[in-house]
């Protein structure tokens, strides 16, 4: 029989963090138990690595709608409500669409989110129109469509912005390092991390700040953010107006959170650097066929990064390093097939002979 208390391990971040989240305690909780992510430990790139490092992967592909937006969604949902919003919406390349689709019809609340055309992953469009959300696509780029967005919730109060420029989702977000300090029992010295519209790296610096100053963790990582070199505009200094990558996660050429994320490099002493599309593709199938975890494109970012820094002789010795993975590899099934179409198949007709030639490398 289903008993109540059966739930009672997790009850999701608002409740696990509330004394460190900026909400009232009297809205309703439209929770669907995000958060509580595996840190998952990685010998094989340890190995690879060498120096005796220890590494591990917090795999936020494990979230409710399978991205790390949902810490950040749930509060930014949770304090619509407190504000009385009758909408949200939200600009996407599809995992913001995703989660702000879910909480919001979790939430009651109307939802529309804003695409640029034609650059979206299927699966993550799939989950958006699943929940019922108001699709509407942009002829334009995502920071076209985040500018759309922005003068929209400016013109309508009624209306909730929940992209990273709302502060709600980088306190969400930031629960993700506050749950690596209480599983290592301290931070790592070391935390790598894509970097698209730089909400994400700003969260984590945040939550680690914070755990550091209650003194519940005893130092602080050095933050290591990379984007794709075709929409690198941390790293290059501009503006990207067309950006490209195959990590549409983090194909955006103004990051929202800009400030926030060279706040972070710069405070925590690391830095933000970029990775080919071939590094990217490598780091996808090193995860996939030798650490056993699907990915989307852009989680892969962080393994590529890890493995340039390591190359380049940034990761000191002995050291404790964490890598985002940002997504599950679902989200983006087009990129998915583009691999499996190279694989090697085999036909055979059902006979023990034909099997035994595969299974001993007879053909």
């Amino acid at each position: 029989m289903f008993k109540e208390n059966n739930l009672k391990s997790w009850q999701g971040i608002i409740n696990r963090y509330r004394d460190r989240l900026p909400l009232s305690g009297t809205t309703a909780d439209i929770t669907l138990l995000e958060g509580n992510t595996p840190l998952i430990p990685s010998l094989k790139l340890s190995r690879l690595a060498g120096k005796d490092l220890k590494v591990y992967f917090k795999y936020e592909g494990l979230n409710p709608t399978a991205s790390f937006k949902d810490r950040g969604m749930v509060v930014a949902m949770t304090k619509a409500l407190e504000q009385k919003k009758q909408m949200v919406i939200c600009a996407s390349t599809g995992n913001t669409a995703a989660s702000a689709a879910a909480y919001a019809a979790r939430a009651d609340l109307k939802c529309f989110v804003f695409l640029p055309r034609g650059k979206i992953a299927l699966g993550k469009l799939s989950q958006a129109m699943v929940h019922g959300a108001e699709i509407v696509e942009v002829e334009g780029s995502f920071d076209d469509t985040m500018r759309l967005v922005i003068k929209l919730a400016t013109l309508k109060p009624e209306i909730e912005l929940v992209n990273s420029v709302n502060p709600s989702r980088i306190e969400g977000q930031k629960t993700a390092a506050f749950e690596i300090c209480d599983v290592l029992g301290d931070a790592p010295d070391y935390h790598i991390l894509p970097v698209g519209n730089a909400g994400n790296i700003t969260a984590y610096w945040k939550g680690y700040k914070e755990y550091y100053e209650s003194k519940l963790s005893k130092k602080l990582p050095q933050m290591l953010g990379f984007q794709a070199e075709g929409a690198a505009p941390l790293v290059e200094g501009r503006i990207i107006e067309n950006p490209t990558t195959i990590a549409s996660a983090i194909r955006i050429g103004n990051p929202a959170s800009w400030k926030g994320a060279l706040a972070a490099a710069r405070e925590s002493s690391g830095n933000i650097d970029a990775v080919s599309d071939a590094e990217i593709c490598e780091a996808y199938r090193f995860l996939a066929d030798k650490e056993g975890i699907f990915v989307e494109p852009a989680s892969a970012v962080s393994v590529a990064g890890f493995l340039k820094a390591c190359k380049e002789n940034r990761i000191r010795p002995s050291s404790t390093i964490v890598m985002t993975l940002t997504g599950h590899g679902l989200k983006d099934p087009s990129f998915t097939e583009s691999f499996s179409s190279s694989l090697p198949r085999h036909q055979i007709p059902p006979l023990i002979e034909k099997a035994l030639q595969i299974v001993e490398g007879r053909t």
